[in-house]
């Protein structure tokens, strides 16, 4: 026992005494805490590299709970508060009392008169006689008046929200980078004070291309939900931001990346004595855009400013025009090089939480701004559908390149529907073949030759241009739509009848597709026929700045958006057949009686285009214009609809611009405007 005693007493002083020091230090160190490392978010960029969408990182200050007496703390927090006003940054502050003057600030005597209770303070107390209690009862020695407000709006967020030594109280969302600068520099003076540094997420170029790129929102119990059901490992937070629609949404996987950890040692006072990182963050990827952002933001504009001029009846009749599409493609790659739906709306609002007020305003607008139009909405596409009926009927050789067919007044079946221009003018357009039926948009013609074919013929060619079935473009909620065929009406126990394929021949009926897949087909219709795959998504690249195979890419999204593997037949159309509905679309912009051709009249670049006015169950006249260019060796295609637009001419204008400015014409006219202006100044 004297052995053990003396052992236990020499061991002591050995601790206490000799080496007491040295583990007092160790000990004081020996607190600890996990903290994560958020890494930064790919960027989303335009095919020439422009940022649409980036992270940027923001500071914040977040305070732990120490084993400090309440003088150390109070000097701590008028240090930290006073740094803060100085830097023009703000902080918690929910104290109910001001100050210059002195009153109490509660929305009701009834709160007042709960808040003095709680705080075991007088009701008659006056708001300074409260203000001085509560100096008191945390202890404040300073006698300023602003220095005390200052340590009070911080003691009195810890007592209503609390915090502990793991969890922290949030001080300030967003400080500036000198105001951080200078709380790291005096960090061992502010004991429990933590500088947090977080990714923040910016779009660069507000509203636009917002139904491409999409928004983010906090992760939801819906997306946990979908997220353990696909088996992804990803370990996300119930504070963490997830991607809700666009690029954002169906990219989230590549953009996220991983975030890293780190651990913070602290001493019993609360002072940080060192931080060292356990695991890398690694960066998320980059998504490279098909999209040219110059000629979205043109496209836009465009867009826009017809809408307003339909409304304002700027060409030859008033619409209430409601919205709109256009979607701008290259027809030898699919590449999508813009992509704009009418109204929009603003990403960023949507990223700490949108206001439930602007949200109400989206949401109960009838013009629907957070619906992406381009790939969620179908129409009927009118008299721009009649190429594909043309095709049909040269392929399958119910009539030939020559052959006129006599437009005369009704056409003799079904209720005998007649062609717009006898409900015009009472008269028909006469002998046409098929290049002239184009150009003139003669409805007989296509009646006549639809219902020679049948509709199971037209069905297969319209299927062949893409009509009626995803794209496969790189987003969520992308439509179908419908083709017109016997099955639509058998399921209904209906017999297809021959009024039926009438109306499907000329766009109407039951044909509806998405702007996106008429530009497929438009696309298709320039190339001479060819197949090609809509792409918005140019390649992904890694953080390190490795790209990703595209193959990964393509059966990535495929899988996730549930795409199918086209499986229509190639058909290999006849080039005659193509050259002949080519050239019925240029008699549409430089023929005599072309439906566009005042538009196009004194346009530099041969575009080939079809007009296309889509009556719908409301009474409303939706207008389309589809078009490509240059003529001689196509290179994009240009497809527009806006609701209620009236007529197909009315839209052509937009696509005239657009075409402009993706061969250069804008630069070139305002270089000629210049000069001009030079040499009439030179010549005055």
């Amino acid at each position: 026992m004297y052995v053990i005693g003396v052992v236990i007493l020499i061991t002591l002083f050995n601790i206490q005494i000799v080496n007491g020091q040295e583990y007092r230090e160790n000990s004081n160190t020996r607190l600890s805490r996990k903290a994560t490392i958020e890494a930064a978010r790919g960027n989303i960029v335009d095919r020439y590299g422009n940022t649409l969408v980036s992270t940027d990182m923001d500071f914040s200050i977040e305070m732990y709970k120490t084993k400090v007496d309440d003088e150390q703390l109070n000097k701590s927090i008028l240090w930290m508060t006073t740094i803060l006003e100085n830097n023009g940054d703000s902080y918690i502050d929910d104290f109910p009392i001001s100050i210059n003057p002195f009153q109490y600030n509660f929305e009701s005597d009834e709160k007042l008169k709960e808040w003095l209770k709680k705080y075991k303070i007088p009701e008659t107390a006056s708001a300074e006689e409260a203000f001085y209690l509560m100096r008191d009862k945390y202890k404040i020695k300073t006698d300023d008046i602003n220095d005390i407000r200052r340590i009070l709006a911080i003691r009195y967020g810890i007592s209503t929200t609390g915090y502990s030594t793991t969890k922290s109280i949030s001080i300030s969302n967003k400080i500036s980078r000198e105001s951080a600068i200078q709380l790291q520099e005096r960090s061992e003076e502010l004991t429990g004070v933590n500088i947090v540094i977080e990714p923040v997420r910016k779009y660069h170029v507000g509203s636009m291309a917002s139904h491409i790129v999409g928004y983010m929102g906090r992760i939801g119990k819906e997306d946990l939900e979908e997220l353990e059901e696909k088996g992804d490992d990803y370990p996300y937070k119930t504070t963490d931001k997830i991607g809700k629609t666009g690029i954002e949404k169906v990219f989230e996987e590549y953009l996220r990346g991983e975030d890293g950890e780190k651990q913070i040692d602290m001493s019993v006072d609360g002072t940080i004595t060192g931080e060292y990182t356990s695991k890398e963050a690694i960066g998320g990827s980059d998504v490279v855009l098909t999209i040219d952002s110059n000629l979205q933001q043109i496209t836009e504009n465009a867009l826009s400013a017809n809408i307003q001029k339909i409304k304002a009846g700027g060409f030859s009749e008033r619409y209430d025009a409601k919205g709109g599409a256009v979607v701008v493609t290259n027809v030898k790659t699919g590449e999508i090089l813009a992509m704009a739906s009418n109204p929009d709306y603003e990403p960023a609002l949507f990223y700490n939480g949108i206001k439930q007020e602007k949200y109400d305003e989206y949401r109960n607008n009838p013009l629907k701004p957070l619906n992406n139009r381009t790939i969620s909405s179908a129409y009927a596409p009118g008299s721009t559908f009649k190429m594909v009926t043309a095709i049909a009927a040269l392929e399958t050789g119910v009539t030939n390149t020559v052959e006129k067919i006599n437009d005369n007044g009704p056409y003799p079946a079904a209720n005998r529907p007649a062609c717009w221009y006898w409900n015009s003018y009472k008269r028909g357009h006469g002998p046409l073949n098929v290049v002239g039926a184009i150009e003139k948009s003669c409805n007989y013609f296509f009646y006549e030759v639809s219902n020679r074919m049948g509709i199971d013929n037209l069905e297969k060619y319209t299927r062949y241009f893409g009509l009626g079935q995803k794209t496969g473009i790189e987003l969520y909620n992308e439509r179908a739509g419908t083709v017109a065929n016997r099955t639509i009406t058998e399921s209904k126990n209906t017999p297809w009848m021959i009024g039926d394929t009438l109306s499907a021949a000329i766009g109407q009926g039951y044909n509806n597709f998405t702007p996106v897949q008429m530009a497929k087909y438009i696309s298709m219709v320039a190339n001479g026929g060819h197949k090609i795959d809509l792409s918005i998504v140019k390649s992904v690249i890694k953080s390190d700045g490795t790209q990703i195979p595209d193959s990964e890419i393509r059966q990535f999204t495929d899988q996730k958006l549930g795409i199918e593997p086209d499986t229509t037949e190639d058909l290999q159309i006849n080039p005659d057949t193509m050259r002949a509905v080519l050239e019925g679309m240029r008699a549409v912009t430089e023929g005599e009686s072309g439906t566009a051709r005042s538009i196009f009249a004194d346009f530099d670049i041969s575009v080939g285009g079809k007009t296309g006015s889509a009556e719908v169950n409301t009474g409303d006249v939706n207008a389309w214009f589809v078009g490509f260019a240059p003529f001689e060796d196509p290179e994009i295609a240009v497809v527009i609809i806006v609701e209620n637009g009236g007529h197909g001419y009315y839209t052509a204008e937009v696509v005239k611009e657009i075409i402009a400015e993706y061969f250069g014409m804008n630069v070139k006219q305002i270089s000629e405007n210049m000069n001009a202006e030079n040499e009439t100044e030179r010549f005055t």
